[in-house]
């Protein structure tokens, strides 16, 4: 690497954040450039410049969201009646919701469980993701 490089590196290095949004607009402003995928690649250049070998931490809480409903609603309210344990009230307002924005069944839940929780309700009829 050209010491050039590592001095700008050094220099971007010791930044604070509010300095860095202010060099990136001004990269746009004197190139005529989008800074979207070079904002991606300055925490990435920071971190391998700072020698930082973490492994990427495996993801193991997952969340099992309710998109839609599908047509069969009350089979899909008592299957979340089932895994929530939610009254009928409670479990007819979170399926309700899954129609407008999508709706968490269960959060920060092991992988099994939410696959678990998606196979359940579809067979009910409803759009599930796992997240």
């Amino acid at each position: 690497m050209s010491e050039k490089v590592e001095q700008i590196l050094e220099i971007v290095r010791d930044m604070k954040v509010t300095e860095l949004a202010e060099l990136v607009s001004a990269f746009e402003e004197e190139f005529d450039v989008s800074a979207s995928a070079a904002v991606a690649a300055v925490p990435a250049a920071g971190a391998a410049a700072e020698g930082a070998e973490d492994e990427a931490e495996e993801k193991t809480e997952f969340d099992a969201v309710l998109t839609d409903h599908g047509d069969k609603k009350i089979p899909v309210i008592k299957v979340v009646r089932e895994i929530t344990g939610l009254g009928l009230k409670e479990a007819k307002a979170l399926v309700d919701k899954a129609a407008e924005e999508g709706s968490p069944i269960k959060e920060d839940v092991p992988e099994e469980e939410a696959e678990d929780i998606k196979s359940q309700l579809e067979e009910a009829g409803a759009t599930v993701e796992v997240r």
